[in-house]
This record gives structure tokens, C-alpha cells and sequence, in this order.
């Protein structure tokens, strides 16, 4: 497992999400854009892959966490409280 927290800077989290994965984890880090390679467990419809997103963030890191940039993107910025 990753530990996600190593890749919060300033309170923010880069991602580049993968949606329509057989499930949702960590499947690397991307040196040149710096983020959070995350595969997704959802569809991109009706905002249920940045909810399933968010959701999986909370649970592993056990931090309230909100989506501040990238909602119809794969490049998403997430600020941790």
C-alpha cells in the first residue's frame, strides 16, 4: 500500500485519476506532472468518479479531504483539512 500522505504538499494532493478501473488504488506516481497516478472504480457520469475519488482519499489517509480543481478532468487537485 501507499502511503499517500508523502505526496501532500501544502495541503494539496495532484491526481490523475483513471476512471472505469476494475477497482479503485494507487497505481503510481508521475514524475513529470507530479501527481497521484489513481485508478477509479467508477464511471465519470453525474460526478460518481470524483465522489468515489474523495471517499477513497478519506480512507486512506483519515483526513476530510474536497476536491478544489479539476472536476471534469483527469488532473485534479484535492485540499486536505
Amino acid at each position: 500500500m501507499v502511503e499517500i500522505s508523502q505526496y501532500i504538499s501544502n495541503g494539496i494532493l495532484r491526481v490523475l485519476a483513471k476512471p472505469n478501473a476494475p477497482k479503485t488504488e494507487v497505481i503510481g506516481y508521475d514524475e513529470a506532472r507530479k501527481a497521484l497516478r489513481i485508478a477509479i472504480a467508477a464511471v465519470p457520469d453525474k460526478d460518481r468518479a470524483n465522489t468515489e475519488l474523495l471517499k477513497f482519499l478519506k480512507k486512506q489517509t483519515g483526513k476530510r479531504c474536497e476536491l478544489i480543481a479539476g472536476s471534469r478532468s483527469r488532473e485534479k487537485k484535492i485540499r486536505f483539512e
